[in-house]
């Protein structure tokens, strides 16, 4: 099998093969594999040995931060303390220095006392506990021999885990499934006890020996689990519930949470009290000797057993589940389910689960109550969406605050200083965060400092020329000082002004005043720039509209920042070429607002700037490396590795005519819309996994270009209607497409309704569409071709994702 090796993160070791109750529905015990019997009752002196050997050799080799090691059985406490003790000494030495260890036992609860209890908190082992809800509900299968309850036993523990002394230990409450259960009496009694986590499992079953439904319900544990939810909801969610959590994450984009869903690669090994390495031990389920490998850690390392074709078979992500599960719609959240419910004696683990259709029903049940408060708020309102990419740009400025780390100096710090002093939500803090280009400065400057590249440093300097131009937009008097270069005092979105000659450079005092701003250097008198004037020395940005209903945008050719769209930019504009552009845009959003109404009046209240680009040739072929793996039809810029601005900013070049333009400044809009979209939210995942067909061109494509070409083409329906034909046909296709997260849902019901309105007032084409084919899944991440497409006269917007945030960024001014 090919593909990188993955390294176990995850090890379940067993200090004991044997357990003092006889719960009827044991995987170890009552289950298919019997191979317990032939086990050492308690793990030996030298298996403990060379697993602590091992696990430090492998954390060592693939330079792993942490591992996490899960004592189990049977019953692990039955290990005693002074074992359990060896344990976790032999493992905590071997790791030290190495990685964190993450320590961990799972227990049904019956022994726990503060004996155990006070061993775990020396080592710092957290305690799962084994409990199925109410005492009926853990009767049903949690029993003594002799048939006694340990119910009681187990509540003693769980109360002992709640002292305070304790609490820190307590890693939560273990609950299997039975359908002959209350769903609400189970989940209030776990609820009841307070735990920080309960985990709900699907109790192990096979196509040989399926799970019991007493009505012939084909989704009676969904509808037990999601009765569950609708209490747990209710209620609050006050217990985080680990499965729903994990449905939550995949429906948003996210990994699974837990080995049974999503397509994560697994990472576990076990290893048995005889040294034996076996596969995750679920798989006793299916049949003797199913988890084995042959391999032991005497004379085997970790990354053998990680080549091993059967645990190689659960890291294939979706290569690794039947066809009929590749092209099912909520693969990315079940991930084909447990890999041992898929067991058949006809077919091996080739078929789909045994619990397929309840999985199914659980993770739509869960995305028909959630999906409201799981999609972003910017889908569907556009002042979201601009407050959240503002809040982007936010994050971005504390991340390079963090990055920097006192390299900027007095400059930098005196300008982060103003920043926190802008008032949440005021005119200049939206000013700052409001300029597209910031992002684009913040972006490269972080990407530089990450790659330590020469000048990193000075580039961030260019924050207290960012907050001078807010302050003065804002009309606020405060001063800023500000470095200037080369002559020249750039004030990004307004201006740049000639201080010096060539070559020339230093610090200069800027301060708002009616009408522009005032600015002292080297010592030399105040002298008062006229901000929308231009001189000899000062080059104001033009500011073009403004007439018959058309927005106010800035015509910026002067930005140091602005060459991150797919054609060159163009340098300073002469008037005559301004006027051009005032006059064509005028003409442009007359068409756009009697023709397309509510985008003209969307796309008005989003845009700040334009900026004049030369034209590239007609119908320029987009080729994978040129295109982003989430941003179709982006073409390259002048470095990949920079590109990006933010929301408000189209490139442009200037066609003949007013309607051109009214296209241009539309398909750039639309483009531009759904790339804020994609910053600040997350509609797909895994893209390339699976093509679909698109029905303006030949062959397949990822779900990011189908999606990207039907927002194009939706938006441009007034002006294309075979595009709006082609776009209804594509949403047909979407419908099904595995790799949509909630707000990629949510955001198809947007377009649908988009253009199911211009069909029924223009009568343009018929919103049905012709049936359209299963997408078709690949095995690894395939960009795809992107489409040739005229890009003459076309707006193109091409932002990057924002780099890596780190957690302990500094506190930013807050947005109110």
């Amino acid at each position: 099998m090919k593909g990188p090796l993955v390294p176990f993160r995850e090890i379940v070791l067993k200090v004991h093969s044997r357990c003092d109750l006889a719960c009827d529905h044991c995987y170890i015990y009552e289950h298919a594999d019997h191979s317990w019997r032939n086990r050492p009752k308690a793990i030996t002196d030298e298996a403990i040995s060379w697993t602590a050997l091992r696990l430090a050799e492998h954390a060592k080799s693939h330079a792993l931060p942490s591992v996490s090691v899960i004592l189990h059985g049977g019953e692990p406490l039955l290990a005693g303390p002074a074992r359990l003790r060896r344990v976790c000494e032999e493992l905590t030495a071997a790791l030290d220095g190495v990685a964190a260890l993450d320590l961990r036992i799972h227990t049904n609860g019956v022994q726990l006392g503060p004996r155990y209890l006070d061993l775990f908190d020396e080592f710092g082992v957290k305690v799962g506990i084994s409990l199925d809800g109410d005492r009926a509900a853990n009767d049903r299968h949690r029993r003594f021999a002799d048939g006694r309850t340990s119910h009681p036993l187990v509540l003693r523990a769980v109360r002992l885990l709640n002292e305070e002394r304790y609490r820190h230990l307590y890693l939560g409450l273990l609950c299997t499934v039975d359908i002959a259960n209350d769903p609400v009496a189970v989940y209030d009694a776990l609820a009841e006890l307070d735990p920080p986590l309960v985990d709900f499992l699907l109790p192990h079953a096979t196509w040989e020996t399926p799970p019991p439904r007493p009505d012939g319900s084909p989704t009676a544990y969904a509808d037990w689990l999601l009765a569950v939810y609708d209490r747990w909801d209710a209620g609050g969610r006050r217990v985080p519930v680990r499965l729903f959590a994990s449905v939550h994450s995949t429906l948003t984009g996210g990994p699974g949470l837990t080995e049974s869903l999503g397509l994560a690669p697994t990472d576990l090994v076990v290893v048995e009290t005889d040294g034996s390495l076996e596969q995750v031990d679920s798989l006793k389920s299916a049949y003797d000797g199913a988890a084995a490998t042959g391999f032991d850690v005497f004379a085997h390392p970790f990354d053998e057993v990680a080549r091993h074709p059967g645990v190689r078979a659960r890291q294939l992500g979706l290569a690794g589940v039947g066809e009929t599960c590749r092209t099912c719609p909520v693969v990315r959240s079940c991930g084909g389910g447990l890999y041992t419910h898929r067991y058949s004696e006809s077919r091996g683990f080739d078929n789909t689960s045994v619990y397929c259709g309840d999985l199914e029903a659980l993770i739509r049940g869960v995305e028909q109550r959630a999906s409201a408060a799981l999609t972003p708020r910017a889908v569907g309102e556009p002042a979201a969406l601009l407050a959240e990419h503002q809040d982007l740009t936010l994050t971005l400025l504390a991340s390079l605050h963090s990055e920097l780390a006192g390299r900027g100096g007095e400059l930098w710090d005196r300008a982060w200083r103003l920043a926190l002093g802008l008032d949440a939500g005021g005119a200049a803090l939206d000013a700052l965060l409001g300029h597209p280009y910031t992002q684009t400065w913040l972006r490269r400057t972080l990407t530089a400092l990450a790659a330590g590249r020469p000048g990193a440093v000075g580039e961030a300097l260019r924050l207290p020329a960012l907050i001078a131009a807010a302050l003065i937009t804002a009309g606020d008097p405060a001063p800023v000082r500000v470095r200037y270069e080369n002559g020249v005092l750039p004030l990004p979105g307004l201006g740049r002004l000639r201080l010096g000659p060539p070559g020339a450079g230093g610090e200069a005092v800027v301060h708002a005043r009616p009408g522009g701003f005032a600015v002292t250097a080297d010592g030399r008198p105040a002298r008062d720039v006229p901000l929308d004037t231009e001189t000899a020395d000062w080059l104001p940005v033009r500011v073009i509209g403004g007439r018959d209903g058309t927005p106010r945008l800035r015509l910026d050719d002067l930005d140091d920042h602005r060459d991150c769209f797919a054609a060159p930019v163009r340098p300073r504009l002469d008037a005559a070429e301004a006027d051009r552009w005032d006059r064509l845009l005028t003409e442009a959003w007359a068409l756009l607002r009697e023709r397309a109404p509510e985008q003209a009046a969307e796309a008005a209240g989003a845009l700040t700037t334009l900026t004049p680009l030369t034209a590239l040739t007609p119908l320029t072929t987009l080729t994978p490396a040129d295109t982003p793996p989430h941003r179709p039809y982006a073409a390259p810029a002048a470095d990949p590795a920079v590109r990006g601005h933010g929301y408000g900013a189209l490139g442009l070049a200037l066609p003949d005519d007013a309607r051109e333009l009214a296209v241009a400044l539309l398909r750039g809009f639309r483009r531009a819309r759904l790339d804020a979209l994609l910053d600040v939210s997350d509609l797909y995942a895994q893209d390339g996994w699976w093509r679909h067909p698109a029905p303006w061109q030949e062959g397949e494509v990822p779900v990011s270009e189908l999606l990207a070409g039907v927002c194009e083409r939706a938006g441009l329906a007034p002006f294309d209607p075979e595009g709006a034909h082609q776009a209804v046909r594509a949403l047909k296709t979407l419908e099904s497409a595995p790799e949509l997260a909630v707000a990629g849902r949510r955001l198809l019901e947007e377009l649908r309704t988009e253009l199911k309105g211009y069909a029924e007032t223009s009568g343009a084409f018929r919103a049905e569409g012709p049936a359209v084919s299963a997408p078709t899944a690949v095995s690894t991440r395939a960009s795809g071709t992107s489409a040739a497409r005229e890009v003459a006269g076309a707006a193109v917007s091409a932002p990057i994702a924002a780099p890596p945030v780190t957690s302990s960024a500094p506190p930013a001014p807050r947005r109110g």
